[in-house]
C-alpha cells in the first residue's frame, strides 16, 4: 500500500512538472555527393554543428574518408563548449580548449 501511495505520489509530481522547451531548428544545411559531403545546423538551444568530408583514394586499396569538423553545445553549467576535429585513416583527433592534453613524449 506504501508502494502505491509513493507512485501515484511521483506520478502526480511528474505530471505537474513544467513542460521541457521545445527546440527548434534554426539552420539546417546539407549537400550529399559521390565524394563527399557538406553539412551544418543550428538549434535555439546553442547547439551547432558542422562538417565537410572527402573521399580520398577513390578506387584504390587505400581509399578513406577524411572528415573536418566542429560542434558547440552549451553545458549544464552555462559555458558553450567547442570541439573541432579531424577524422581519417589516422582516426578521431579532437581539440577543444576544455579537453586535456597529453604531455610532449
Amino acid at each position: 500500500m506504501k508502494f502505491l501511495i509513493v507512485f501515484v505520489a511521483l506520478f502526480a509530481l511528474a505530471l505537474a512538472a513544467p513542460p521541457a522547451a521545445e527546440v527548434q531548428i534554426l539552420k539546417s544545411e546539407a549537400d550529399v555527393h559521390a565524394t563527399g559531403f557538406n553539412y551544418a545546423f543550428e538549434t535555439s538551444d546553442g547547439n551547432k554543428q558542422q562538417a565537410q568530408g572527402d573521399l580520398k583514394n577513390a578506387g584504390t586499396d587505400d581509399e578513406a574518408l577524411a572528415v573536418r569538423g566542429s560542434f558547440s553545445y552549451v553545458a549544464d553549467d552555462g559555458q558553450t563548449y567547442t570541439i573541432n576535429y579531424v577524422a581519417d585513416e589516422n582516426g578521431y583527433q579532437p581539440q577543444g580548449a576544455h579537453l586535456p592534453v597529453a604531455p610532449e613524449a
